[in-house]
């Protein structure tokens, strides 16, 4: 008797949906032409909050040139994270999709920590933007956090 309760608690854990890690990640991207700065947090209730203001077209840009559009993303991201609104995503211990979506949105490595934003710019392949935990948010996500 006492096997089939344990075997009904394995069952039962086996069947239960992964939580998404709870906390925050930021990061850049430059490369490309592309440049990137990100934010993400996982809300205690599993909503995630995710911004990635981005510029492309950004071939031939003076280091001065990209320097101004690093800040200017940074500041960009700092002022609209307070009107961000938190949305619902599907996980499954690893990948978030967008509800009934096929592409993934973002993975997490649950040994590192880390968090990788898919982003899709055209019809090109999702662009991997890697994030580092964070207990809080920086005003320059690029930097070593």
């Amino acid at each position: 008797m006492r096997w089939i309760a344990l075997l009904t608690l394995v069952l039962l854990a086996a069947c239960s949906k992964p939580q998404p890690p709870i906390g925050k990640w930021e990061g850049g991207y430059e490369g490309k032409g592309v440049l990137v700065v990100a934010r993400v947090e996982i809300l205690a209730n599993g909503q995630v909050k995710i911004s990635a203001p981005d510029l492309t077209n950004q071939q031939g840009a003076t280091f001065e040139q990209m320097a101004r559009s690093r800040a200017r993303l940074a500041t960009e991201l700092t002022n609209m994270w307070p009107d961000v609104a938190p949305r619902v995503f599907e996980f499954d211990g690893k990948t978030f999709r967008k509800p009934d979506g096929i592409a993934p949105q973002m993975v997490w490595d649950e040994k590192t920590n880390q968090m990788t934003l898919q982003l899709y710019f055209g019809a090109n392949p999702a662009l991997p933007v890697v994030l580092r935990p964070v207990n809080e948010f920086n005003e320059n996500p690029f930097g070593a956090g």
